[in-house]
């Protein structure tokens, strides 16, 4: 859908990123860019290496400070002074890392910085590791989401479990709109389309989704609206259904027109 027809289908944009601009030096990484996102939509950022589309959602997820704009979280004008701030307004990002802990298990990471704890004999703190399990299983099952053991640490498990898990993590502490930077880089194709089913399911649960990735056939199989950038500029918006992945190579190299 494009920005007009998501207004008119989902209502207000969740998210609206007006005029941003950053620059480190004398290098202008984001230009003069706009954006906005509404409710039950997957949105694909693309572009090129250095084109501009990590250091705009690090604005948005409050990495960096702009330099320039504003950004508005349902209508209201908001500021991050760290990534912590934006995630407790609702806005979570999954970076190709993960940001998870090897060591510990599903259930600990999905829970990681906010454990439960419970009191024994009315003085000792201790984790309460049945709700922890009890609680992301329940979760992990409205996603659809299968792994076997929970108690294995991260390091033994797959990829896609690994993602799944970031996923859980963010829709279990009601996340309002997600991030993720190339979900299925280093991925085999059965792990790439369930990483690409969770997508969907959080569109269906009405979370909005920026998905950046290189992987334009993983960009067309989800995406309903897609934003060309191109040295720091946002140059185009296409609905999905209504363009091809020859026109948005083009138009992420300047080989087409970029007129909306």
């Amino acid at each position: 859908m494009s920005a007009t027809g998501s207004e008119s289908a989902n209502g207000k944009p969740i998210l609206q990123a007006i005029g941003l601009y950053k620059h480190f030096g004398g290098l202008v990484a984001v230009n003069d860019v706009s954006l906005d996102v509404f409710p039950g939509e997957v949105v694909g950022l693309v572009g090129d290496n250095g084109a501009g589309k990590s250091t705009l959602i690090k604005l948005i997820s409050g990495v960096y400070r702009p330099d320039g704009g504003q950004i508005l979280l349902d209508g209201r004008p908001v500021s991050f002074t760290s990534p912590l701030e934006a995630r407790q307004l609702g806005i979570e990002t999954i970076y190709q890392d993960l940001a998870l802990c090897e060591n510990l298990d599903a259930a600990a990471n999905v829970f990681l910085g906010r454990e439960p704890v419970r009191r024994t004999l009315g003085v000792f703190k201790n984790l309460d590791r049945d709700y922890m399990l009890r609680e992301s299983r329940q979760v992990l099952a409205q996603l659809d989401i299968r792994i076997p053991d929970l108690r294995r640490p991260i390091r033994e498990l797959s990829g896609g479990q690994r993602q799944a898990v970031a996923i859980t993590r963010a829709v279990y502490w009601n996340a309002r709109l997600m991030i993720m930077d190339e979900p299925t880089a280093a991925l085999g194709v059965p792990e790439q389309r369930k990483v690409l089913a969770l997508v969907r399911t959080l569109r269906d649960r009405g979370v909005p989704v920026i998905l950046i990735s290189h992987n334009l056939q993983d960009v067309f199989a989800v995406a309903d609206r897609i934003v060309v950038m191109r040295r720091g500029r946002k140059v185009a918006e296409r609905p999905a259904s209504a363009t091809t992945s020859d026109e948005i190579v083009s138009l992420m190299v300047g080989a087409a027109p970029t007129a909306e």
